[in-house]
């Protein structure tokens, strides 16, 4: 006897005998494995591309372009028709002969004199700080709470306070210089003259060290502790092992860490302002207020731009450079 087939049992059985299940799975549509493994992830990036592209890439394209104009007050509402300047802009920065380029010289200098204290101090109170706190004690998270809050308090208001301390009558730095302690014969203009560069490394540093602190300890718990032991059994001091030991295991930790530091200090414009206000003195004339004040208070945003093109490029260049050291000392090391 011979089977038929009806329609019903065509539709329930399907070309190839499959189940109704099968056939519901083959009819809902499915994602290529090739985009699904390879565009998922751009796909979840893509916000933080345009972002990216909003905030920074685009401002900054249109920067480089406004270094290239003789933008002034008088093409504000319409950047675009200001003159092409060319390359005028750099000449006039560049050019020390002149006192544009001259100031911007001399304010580099300032800038580069402060991110070597700022960082330098920053550095090895962060990592003195974590070394201590390695130790169990009696206190210890108090103290770890403690150094924390100066990374945690608001740039502004941390800042504020300190302007206030440094006040030339009523301030707390001169009461307690002066007043209690007796170390200088009058109270100090702080704010103003050469000591307005030591109060704005004094702020930086108090402002800078616990992030540092901060990263370095995260660094020293990948660390054995029996290292250390078998270096005190071995008869290593504590220095020993802070130098054999603790450095050479946190180097890649400081290699990154050092060159954060720069880029923050180096860039750094909301220390020096809101210390200094929108003219800094000029012992403590950073280059980021110079830029900004050769922008928007002498409104020549053509030459401003190019100030801070000249700026980028000595950034990138620096970073290039640390970073291939770096890499090369690397691969020393592991040789």
């Amino acid at each position: 006897m011979t089977a038929t087939m009806t329609p019903g049992h065509l539709d329930r059985a399907g070309t190839g005998g499959s189940t109704g299940k099968g056939d519901a799975r083959r009819r809902v549509p499915r994602i290529p494995d090739r985009i699904r493994r390879g565009g998922l992830p751009y796909l979840l990036l893509l916000p933080a591309v345009v972002l990216e592209l909003l905030v920074h890439l685009i401002p900054m394209a249109i920067g480089i372009l406004m270094s290239f104009r003789r933008l002034t007050q008088f093409y504000i509402r319409n950047w675009s028709a200001a003159p092409w300047a060319g390359l005028d802009n750099y000449k006039v920065a560049v050019d020390v002969d002149a006192p544009i380029g001259r100031a911007l010289l001399d304010s580099f200098f300032v800038t580069c004199a402060f991110t070597v204290l700022a960082v330098g101090l920053s550095w090895l109170f962060g990592v003195s700080a974590a070394i201590v706190m390695q130790e169990n004690f009696r206190g210890r998270g108090f103290l770890r709470a403690v150094f924390l809050t100066p990374y945690a308090l608001p740039v502004y208001a941390a800042v504020i306070t300190w302007a206030f301390m440094f006040q030339h009558d009523n301030g707390l730095i001169n009461h307690v210089l002066h007043d209690q302690l007796g170390l200088t014969g009058e109270p100090s203009f702080w704010l103003i003259g050469d000591n307005s560069f030591i109060a704005l490394v004094v702020v930086a540093v108090w402002k800078s060290w616990p992030f540092a602190f901060l990263i370095v300890m995260a660094g020293l718990q990948n660390i054995p502790r029996e290292l250390y032991e078998a270096a005190a059994i071995d008869g290593a001091g504590v220095w020993q092992q802070i130098r054999r030991i603790t450095l050479p295991s946190l180097r890649p930790v400081n290699q990154v860490l050092v060159l954060v530091l720069f880029l923050w200090t180096f860039n750094d414009f909301n220390t020096p302002f809101v210390l200094f206000g929108r003219s800094a003195p000029e012992a403590a004339d950073l280059i980021s207020v110079h830029i900004y004040q050769s922008s928007f208070v002498t409104w020549n945003f053509g030459s401003g731009s190019a100030m801070s093109v000249l700026l980028l490029l000595f950034l990138l260049l620096v970073t290039a450079g640390y970073l291939l050291l770096t890499s090369r000392g690397r691969k020393a090391a592991d040789v």
